[in-house]
């Protein structure tokens, strides 16, 4: 799996507003902006992308994903 098809299963799975993914092919790490977060605590907002992400996670195709998570709202705080 490459990082293109890793976002592409998150972004199928995810409304997201920004997605990054990057990786050596087994470890990889998201910046993951979707307004589904909202209200959500952290580790909810990491299930929300693990189960885009199914049986991938358990076949270990997607060995681990480290993954930062916001808000329309929080992303834009960030980025000014």
């Amino acid at each position: 799996m490459n990082a293109q098809q890793l976002q592409a299963i998150i972004a199928a799975g995810l409304d997201c507003t920004h997605l990054t993914v990057e990786g050596d092919g087994r470890h990889w790490s998201a910046v993951v902006v979707s307004d589904a977060f909202v209200g959500l605590r952290p580790i909810a907002r990491h299930q929300r992308v693990y189960a885009t992400l199914g049986q991938k996670m358990h076949t270990d195709e997607v060995h681990a994903l480290s993954m930062k998570t916001f808000t329309s709202a929080e992303w834009a705080a960030q980025n000014n």
